[in-house]
């Protein structure tokens, strides 16, 4: 059952519980059965309004965080909130039937990271996202990145959510001015409580009165714990750390004007961080053809029977990586084919670590593996690469059909396709390295995505059925370092490709060595 599918299910069972509850209060005929009745009916609704085509798939990250938000601590909220008596009994029943197929609290802090990731990489604004709109602010200059549809705005308890998940690390770049929206909206709201809320104001001015102690700023931290006595003036810890702030403030007074700067968290093991999100931040840009003639357009047949009566479209993107996109390589059939037979196979992507597979941070996405046995689309896909590469594309000489979707802010930070290590697991094949990769694009984005070859310095946009094709080794079998590559964080939209990567074994007279490193 696939993700759409299933939320569907779910929320079937839900609404069929709430409407339950309608009749156990209408017996009960108390006040505060209607009230719970009610607030669960309102919350529900909240949800379904949130994804009301269950058959297509989430490609609003706003909408999906809040989403997975919904189902995963609002709905626990509701069901086990003070009002939940034995009147709504039926709700708690519903609700623990389909709880383990609710998103877990893993899939919503990453759904928050994968926000943050967007905010970093595309250089957006959180007050922007909070109102729903992709906004890219450098200086005083703002670009709309994308323009949705519907505005999804997010509430003070999501923005507060992102922010405690970038607090909980220790990173107060990110939780601080998530905490402060949250702050702000919270403050616009004060007075209206949500059932399904698990945050409140005193949590954000909490939180964020900590997290600007930690980064030095202590007039700002004095300034709203100061704020929180105002909500909570018991609370003796609040009470002791305003104490704190006002004697550190006493002793070093240079610190009540000093503003603190915020250093963003380092990447150790991405050295090529700016150019790799520069060059995401042009959303899939391409060499201005009229002014570089050696790269062209054509129709390949590649002297193939096979494709003397359907050429495929070429289009040399780069020649130094030699990176070619053939336009329209796969039909929307088989694309839909290919996706609908990975769908039940996917499982969190890995990458090769010394000699082992790992699931990393800097690789999010799910994948799977489809042997050519599995359906006839397949084979067809295979004598197609085939005649177009010249190569020859059967295991042991070529990998096994690798199809990955990323999902919410789904990216692969610079990489080779190639191992870059004799111990590697990619040798394990006994066909040598990884020569040549076939990457086809199985969907298209509305923004975001970009394939983007960090020492070629240009970037590919995400071409619904084409597919993208480089030559990962020189013909001295030395790696091509100027392959480095990443696929870029997808801002908005589904996105999903399959990779074909063929070895150097088998391939010795359909692409001979040489000697030159420069071949």
């Amino acid at each position: 059952m696939g993700p759409a599918v299933r939320l569907a299910a779910l929320l079937a069972v839900l609404a069929l519980q709430a409407g339950d509850l309608a009749g156990v209060a209408a017996r009960g005929d108390t006040f505060s059965a209607l009230t719970s009745v009610a607030r669960a009916l309102a919350f529900y609704d909240k949800v379904l309004s949130l994804h009301e085509d269950s058959a297509t798939p989430v490609s609003n990250p706003l909408l999906a965080f809040t989403l997975i938000k919904r189902l995963q601590s609002d709905w626990k909220n509701v069901v086990h909130s003070l009002e939940a008596s034995e009147n709504i009994r039926a709700l708690k029943d519903g609700y623990e039937k389909v709880e383990q197929d609710l998103p877990a609290f893993e899939d919503l802090e990453g759904a928050a990271r994968a926000l943050m990731r967007l905010q970093d990489v595309y250089m957006l604004s959180v007050k922007g996202l909070a109102r729903g709109v992709f906004q890219r602010v450098t200086g005083c200059a703002v670009t709309d990145l994308y323009s949705p549809r519907r505005l999804f705005s997010l509430t003070g308890d999501d923005c507060f959510q992102v922010g405690k998940v970038a607090y909980d690390m220790g990173d107060y770049y990110h939780a601080i001015p998530w905490l402060e929206e949250a702050v702000s909206l919270f403050r616009g709201s004060y007075g209206e409580w949500k059932t399904e809320d698990e945050a409140s104001l005193e949590d954000a001015l909490d939180h964020l009165a900590f997290a600007y102690f930690q980064v030095g700023n202590i007039s700002c931290a004095l300034s709203l714990s100061r704020e929180f006595l105002l909500y909570s003036p018991d609370n003796k810890r609040m009470a002791r750390n305003v104490m704190k702030y006002e004697k550190l403030l006493a002793e070093s007074p240079n610190q009540a004007v000093a503003e603190a700067v915020i250093q963003r968290p380092n990447v150790p093991h991405l050295q090529t961080r700016d150019t790799y999100e520069e060059l995401c931040q042009t959303l899939g840009s391409q060499p201005t053809h009229y002014q570089i003639p050696s790269l062209y357009c054509s129709y390949e047949t590649s002297s193939s029977p096979y494709l003397l009566l359907q050429p495929v479209r070429k289009e040399v993107i780069h020649l130094e990586p030699y990176v070619v996109l053939y336009h329209d390589f796969v039909s929307d059939t088989e694309a839909q084919k290919i996706r609908g037979l990975a769908e039940p196979w996917l499982q969190r992507s890995v990458v090769a670590s010394g000699e082992k597979q790992l699931p990393v941070e800097y690789r999010i996405s799910k994948s799977a593996w489809l042997k050519d046995t599995v359906d006839p689309v397949l084979v067809t896909l295979d004598h197609r690469i085939a005649s177009l590469t010249g190569l020859d594309v059967q295991p042991p000489y070529a990998e096994y059909l690798q199809v990955v979707n990323y999902g919410i802010g789904g990216h692969y930070e610079p990489h080779f396709d190639h191992a870059t290590s004799p111990t590697s697991p990619l040798y394990r094949m006994n066909s040598g390295n990884r020569v040549a990769t076939f990457m086809i694009y199985l969907s298209s984005v509305e923004a975001g995505g970009a394939t983007a070859f960090i020492y070629g310095n240009f970037s590919v946009p995400v071409v619904k059925n084409a597919a993208l094709f480089w030559w990962n080794l020189h013909r001295s079998g030395e790696g091509n370092g100027d392959t480095l590559h990443a696929g870029c964080p997808v801002l908005v939209g589904d996105k999903w490709v399959a990779n074909k990567w063929i070895h150097e074994y088998g391939q010795e007279f359909r692409r001979p060595c040489s000697s030159s490193p420069e071949d």
